[in-house]
C-alpha cells in the first residue's frame, strides 16, 4: 500500500512538471509588449504579447491583417501587417531572414494568397521559410482577413577577429 502511494506521488509529481516548466520558461524569457498604448492595453485585458523570446527562439503572436474602410487593395493590407512583424522582429534582434516558420490563416485563402505571396517576396528573401496557409471560417477582428504567426531564431552574435 505505502509503495504504491510512493508511486502515486511521483506520478503526480511528473504529471506537473511540464506545466510549471513551461510557466517557469516564460518567466526567464524576454516578453515584448506592444508600444502602441492601446494594443498595449488589449494585449493586457486579453493576456498576450507581441512577442517571446525564449533562448534563440522568437514566438510572434499572430498579427491580423485588415481592410481599411474602403479600402479594396489586399497587398497594401499586407504590406502594413508585414512591416508591422518586421519591427516586433528587429526589436527582438532579429530580422525577416531569420523567419524559420510561417503560418497564415486565410478567411478565403484562394482569393488570399496571389496579394499575399506578392508582399511576402519583397520581404522574404531564398533560402525560404517553411510556410503553411490555412483556410478558416473567420478571425478576431471580425474585420480580419488574414492572421500571421512567425517563429524565427535570433541571429548569433557577430564575434570579431583579433
Amino acid at each position: 500500500m505505502q509503495r504504491r502511494a510512493v508511486g502515486l506521488a511521483l506520478l503526480g509529481a511528473l504529471l506537473l512538471t511540464p506545466g510549471a516548466a513551461a510557466g517557469q520558461a516564460r518567466r526567464q524569457a524576454t516578453v515584448l509588449m506592444s508600444e502602441n498604448e492601446g494594443a498595449r492595453r488589449g494585449q493586457e485585458e486579453w493576456g498576450y504579447s507581441d512577442a517571446v523570446v525564449a533562448g534563440d527562439s522568437i514566438y510572434l503572436s499572430g498579427i491580423v491583417v485588415g481592410l481599411r474602410e474602403g479600402e479594396t487593395d489586399l497587398a497594401a493590407a499586407y504590406d502594413r501587417a508585414y512591416r508591422h512583424i518586421g519591427e516586433i522582429l528587429r526589436r527582438a534582434g532579429a530580422s525577416w531572414d531569420d523567419v524559420v516558420d510561417i503560418t497564415s490563416y486565410h478567411t478565403d485563402v484562394t482569393t488570399q494568397m496571389e496579394a499575399i505571396v506578392s508582399v511576402h517576396r519583397r520581404y522574404v528573401t531564398a533560402p525560404f521559410p517553411a510556410w503553411t496557409a490555412i483556410d478558416v471560417d473567420r478571425l478576431i477582428p471580425d474585420r480580419g482577413i488574414t492572421e500571421i504567426k512567425i517563429v524565427a531564431r535570433r541571429p548569433a552574435p557577430a564575434t570579431t577577429a583579433n
